[in-house]
């Protein structure tokens, strides 16, 4: 079952298209990533999923409602939870009024809707700030907050715009852990983020956008594209990477202590690399293949050199 089904969505303000030609699908209890550079449509894309503007071409369903909206869009709000990048909250008001604002503005039951609350403020590190007025919290205090306003009316779907930021490790470890708890519970969670640390931690798949829909692929497929080899050499590896450099075709190289990563242009580079190093007189201890890192894979999809 799916979640979210997006397709030929575009967007365009006047004569520039902010986004165009985006269809992809989330499962249902899947983390899914949207990836791309500032200004690439990510923020564009969210807020037409969440119904707070109209899509140019194409259509979607998010969770059974259809995408564009016929109505008011009361369906959607019940359904998705969204969390911006700036959390969005009423600095005078305490925590416990902020929530209560948002639990009235969804016509939850109360009582259940601040039960509810109250075991993710403690699971956050909140409990017992409840009555104190946000303005005097930090940075990190106040995206836990707005992580509780964007669970408490328990949404199917949840955006999740770079949910850790302003987190300590270990607040943003809790964070990961409920985003985890949640796709576990059949959540669909959609997270835009430039840590691409933590998308590979929690992501099954991603789409890459600038624009337009770069790809739609499991972090396995993205680090696979190209090819890499991992050479484990005796000693120092930084003294071999000029006769690398040498080669026609000179692939890139990354070296951390005696390890060198290669990344080739062709499978047929490989013999070859190999033999450069035993002629600069490497003592070679292994050669393995291995997976790109996925911000190689991410930068290449994004380049500024756009192919034609």
């Amino acid at each position: 079952m799916n979640g979210l089904v997006v397709e030929g969505l575009a967007k365009r303000f006047g004569e520039r298209a902010a986004v165009s030609g985006l269809s992809f699908e989330v499962k249902q209890g899947e983390v899914f990533g949207l990836l791309g550079p500032n200004g690439a449509g990510k923020t564009t894309t969210v807020r037409m999923l969440t119904g707070l503007l109209n899509p140019s071409e194409g259509k979607a369903n998010v969770c059974g409602v259809e995408l564009p909206l016929n109505g008011d869009g009361t369906a959607l709000r019940k359904r998705v939870g969204l969390l911006t990048e700036q959390p969005g909250l009423y600095d005078r008001l305490t925590a416990h009024e902020n929530l209560r604002f948002f639990i009235r503005l969804h016509e939850l039951d109360e009582a259940r809707a601040w039960a509810r609350a109250r075991r993710y403020l403690e699971r956050f590190g909140l409990a017992g700030r409840e009555e104190e007025p946000v303005g005097g919290f930090s940075k990190g205090m106040r995206q836990k907050l707005a992580i509780v306003r964007t669970l408490v009316h328990e949404p199917d779907v949840i955006f999740l715009d770079e949910p850790t930021s302003g987190l300590d490790p270990q607040s943003a470890r809790t964070v990961r852990d409920a985003v985890a708890e949640l796709a576990a519970e059949g959540r669909t969670l959609v997270l835009c983020s430039h840590n691409l640390a933590e998308v590979e931690r929690l992501c099954t798949r991603v789409a890459v956008i600038k624009n337009t829909l770069r790809t739609v692929a499991s972090l396995t497929e993205l680090r696979r594209e190209g090819l890499a080899l991992d050479v484990q050499v005796e000693g120092e590896a930084s003294r071999f990477a000029p006769a690398l450099a040498a080669l026609p075709q000179a692939p890139g190289s990354q070296v951390e202590g005696s390890r060198l990563k290669v990344l080739l242009s062709a499978e047929a580079q490989a013999p070859e690399v190999v033999a450069v190093l035993v002629a600069a007189g490497a003592r070679i201890h292994s050669v393995t293949r291995a997976a790109r890192p996925l911000e190689e894979a991410y930068l290449e999809l994004v380049r500024e050199e756009d192919a034609p």
